[in-house]
């Protein structure tokens, strides 16, 4: 699907089989002879079907488009290096520049980095090596090396009639970052804030603490002055500040769950996280699939880390498992 949000701002829906997430917020924007592609979808034939098909209806020339990529998850960079040409831009942020290409990310020994971290907090190997050729981050990443245009806090981009400020958002993501059209009111908000379902707020080694970095970030955007927010998923919305309460209340309440479940005694962060609330259309814990099982556990680590940090939980390691306890 393809619509005229503003004018010269187009949403393209990007399908997203098989995922929770049904489908990615793309956005065009025509400038004067130039464009400009938010984020692109998967690199899968059914994100390459409706995004030519989209681009071919607007008539957009892709030897003078440029991309704006909000965090280098596979669902928003992964088709970029097929439609890229040598004359386009990338933009991404520079933490995220600087990850991609010199930590190895993604690379055989991050990978078994991730391995060992996830095993060491209780995740059952089977279950672990079952799930990870299906994670997709590995099966639909960007085809071909792309050379990025890093951005920081504060850099612009003028695209037409549209002047957007970079603003720096991590949590999501290390290097997560927004748009903002001061003069239009319009917040391009990637997965920093969502409307029908929650971002997801997972452990990363590249972070301290991403749970503090993203709800200090929610914090940072609720005084920008927005009418029209664009987000990476599903609906579009206006009141950015309610969602960001209720955004905060959603992570204080997972919060409690988790000091509940240590209430019971203490438990690795995989025994942990079928005592949080998860929206998924599952009877029980045992019924998730094994790759969303494994996002679930990365999202209660990080919050595990964030109440480490506050001093009310603490780490042991009993028999090569990392276990924690109430203080």
């Amino acid at each position: 699907m393809m619509e005229e949000i503003l004018p010269n701002l187009y949403r393209i829906e990007i399908p997203l089989p098989e995922s929770p997430l049904k489908s990615l917020n793309s956005y065009l924007i025509k400038g004067d002879g130039r464009f400009l592609i938010i984020d692109t979808g998967m690199n899968r034939e059914e994100c390459k079907r409706e995004m030519f098909s989209s681009l071919q209806k607007l008539h957009i020339d892709l030897n003078k488009t440029d991309f704006f990529i909000t965090h280098f998850h596979v669902d928003h960079i992964g088709l970029t290096a097929d439609l890229a040409t040598e004359t386009s831009k990338t933009y991404l942020s520079q933490e995220e520049a600087f990850i991609f290409y010199n930590s190895g990310i993604g690379g055989e020994e991050w990978r078994q980095k991730v391995h060992e971290l996830f095993l060491s907090n209780g995740f059952p190997e089977d279950e672990l090596r079952e799930a990870e050729p299906n994670n997709p981050g590995l099966q639909y990443g960007l085809k071909y090396h792309i050379d990025f245009t890093p951005l920081k806090e504060g850099d612009t981009i003028q695209i037409g009639d549209y002047n957007f400020r970079c603003v720096a958002t991590p949590g999501h993501s290390p290097g997560h970052m927004c748009l903002y059209e001061a003069n239009k009111k319009i917040l391009v908000s990637g997965d920093h804030i969502l409307f029908d379902i929650t971002p997801n707020i997972s452990f990363w080694m590249e972070m301290e603490n991403p749970l503090q970095d993203y709800l200090e970030n929610l914090e940072k955007v609720y005084s920008f002055d927005v009418d029209l927010v664009l987000p990476g998923h599903r609906n579009l919305w206006h009141d950015h500040r309610q969602r960001i309460t209720e955004l905060q209340e959603h992570h204080q309440f997972r919060l409690n769950e988790i000091i509940s479940a240590l209430e019971d005694g203490n438990k690795t962060a995989f025994d942990i996280t079928p005592w949080v609330t998860w929206d998924m259309d599952c009877n029980s814990w045992e019924e998730f699939p094994l790759v969303q099982k494994r996002f679930a556990v990365g999202e209660t680590m990080s919050h595990i880390k964030y109440l480490e940090v506050k001093g009310v939980v603490e780490r042991k390691i009993e028999e090569s498992q990392v276990v924690f306890t109430l203080v």
